[in-house]
């Protein structure tokens, strides 16, 4: 599926990836391939990227915002961003 990252001054992130996991206001969730369309709100927290099923992961700190995953397509669209080093 398709992943990309928005902030109001630019694009962080876009590329093919295994799954996405997001900091909803109930909790953790998480969105793989071919899920269900979907959106929801996003608190402030960490999100991490799963790359692939080898734990090649990336995880960037949020700030609030949304996300919107349809037709195998997930956008993330955040207030601010920061990718952070594991």
């Amino acid at each position: 599926m398709n992943l990309e990252i928005l902030t109001p001054e630019k694009k962080l992130f876009s590329d093919e990836v295994y799954g996405v996991q997001l900091p909803g206001f109930s909790g953790l969730f998480e969105v793989l391939d071919k899920h269900a369309p979907l959106v929801s709100a996003l608190k402030a927290g960490r999100l991490k990227v799963l790359k692939d099923k080898n734990n090649n992961n990336v995880y960037f700190d949020i700030q609030s915002g949304f996300v919107e995953v349809i037709n195998n397509k997930v956008s993330v669209l955040v207030e601010g961003a920061v990718a952070i080093e594991k």
